[in-house]
């Protein structure tokens, strides 16, 4: 990964007036961005001149700092702003994290004059095959008499990369290993399609990326071990999967926000309602508007006590490892919030059709994205797999599965 280096920008911080700007600025777009299936490009843009690609790197280094629990609350209020900008930047931050704890200091230095020139990184993880999702890849790296390789494959789920100026690829290494490579997304070989077409989460760029004999430099390939061996500690899976949660909590508090806002506009309701002509006066109506307000709120206390248990995680990484019991509880908690939202945000979604009636079905309010989003949100990982495997762990002792899709 050759990166030049650049002085860091400063970093448009959290709790400023001008990063409150920048939320207003997004959100007030997003339902026609996603209505008329405008791609976000230029909402990145912004969020690269502001620094966010920066927010977890310590201020010493360029970075803004924030604590893993601070980190997830932004990301909450970047999500209810706008789901698709929160979700496209998902492994941009994984990636932030594998420069923080990372062992080798001269890859450190090379990632962190990536991000101080706020560039952003995208994903080629994922393959449509017949293969079970885990560390297993028909895409390829061969090895070339120079200590570079040839990249050849093609990927799907590449959420992000579209947006992106890097992607990093997961692909089979030589010797029955696998290994991850960081490149840019505009070197000569790869080729990245907008063709996702998920009902939700729609401009997520969540799609192909084609990988034609891509040449790879040798500093841009990391070793990923052996997909059969026993795998160390990592809280990799805990940080991407709570991240989802994270961006269902935003959805959560956009549906409150919706729900106030159109119950507001109501100028009447049934003959056989508690208030007919107000609305915002019926008490049956205001009971189900607070208990939206309260799922979400309940979503975004979940997320963040889970967020503390990847800092002690983080906090307990020596040589680029975290302790064993330490990323054990952070999979745990990120675990058991996937459970626990994932029981209420489809419901919560919905009904925020209770309050507004059939007009509240209309397509140019486009309230349906809200349910679609988080639906498409919650797929990424099985919520019965997860608690399957959380009682496992809890009767039997079963360790949870060591891969960054549990």
């Amino acid at each position: 990964m050759s990166v030049q280096t650049y002085p860091a920008t400063d970093v448009v911080r959290p709790g400023t007036s001008a990063f409150t700007a920048l939320l207003e600025r997004i959100a007030a777009g997003a339902e026609e961005r996603e209505r008329e299936r405008i791609a976000p490009y230029e909402v990145i843009g912004w969020i690269k001149e502001a620094g966010l690609g920066r927010l977890r790197v310590p201020i010493a280094e360029g970075g803004a700092g924030l604590s893993v629990r601070e980190f997830f609350a932004v990301l909450i209020d970047l999500a209810e702003a706008d789901s698709n900008a929160a979700h496209i930047l998902r492994t941009h931050y994984w990636f932030v994290e594998q420069q923080l704890q990372t062992a080798d200091p001269e890859a450190r230095a090379r990632g962190i004059a990536l991000l101080n020139a706020n560039k952003i990184v995208g994903n080629a993880f994922s393959e449509q095959s017949k293969r079970p999702v885990g560390l297993s890849f028909e895409t390829a790296l061969t090895p070339e008499p120079d200590g570079g390789y040839r990249l050849n494959g093609t990927k799907f789920y590449s959420t992000g990369s579209i947006y992106s100026d890097y992607t990093q690829v997961w692909a089979a290494a030589p010797d029955n290993r696998i290994a991850g490579v960081v490149i840019p997304v505009d070197r000569t070989g790869v080729s990245i399609l907008d063709d996702w077409d998920g009902f939700g989460q729609r401009l997520t760029g969540t799609g192909t990326t084609q990988l034609d004999d891509v040449r790879v430099e040798p500093d841009e390939f990391f070793d990923l071990g052996d997909p059969d061996g026993e795998q160390p500690p990592g809280y990799q899976g805990a940080f991407l999967q709570l991240y989802l949660q994270a961006v269902t909590a935003g959805v959560l508090r956009s549906v409150r926000n919706d729900a106030a806002a159109l119950v507001f506009r109501r100028a009447r309701s049934f003959s056989h309602a508690n208030n007919p002509q107000s609305p915002a006066h019926d008490p049956q109506v205001l009971q189900v508007v607070g208990e939206i307000a309260a799922d979400a709120f309940a979503a975004e206390a979940i997320v963040l006590r889970a967020a503390e248990l990847i800092q002690v995680a983080t906090d307990s990484v020596v040589d680029g490892v975290p302790t064993a019991d330490a990323a054990e509880a952070a999979q745990f908690a990120a675990a058991e919030a996937k459970v626990a939202i994932d029981r209420f945000s489809y419901a919560t979604a919905a009904r925020l059709f209770d309050v507004g009636g059939a007009s509240a079905t209309q397509s140019v309010y486009n309230l349906d994205r809200h349910w679609r989003n988080v639906r498409t949100i919650s797929t990424h990982n099985p919520t019965f797999l997860k608690a399957s495997a959380i009682g496992d762990n809890i009767v039997n002792g079963t360790a949870f599965p060591a891969n960054a899709y549990f």
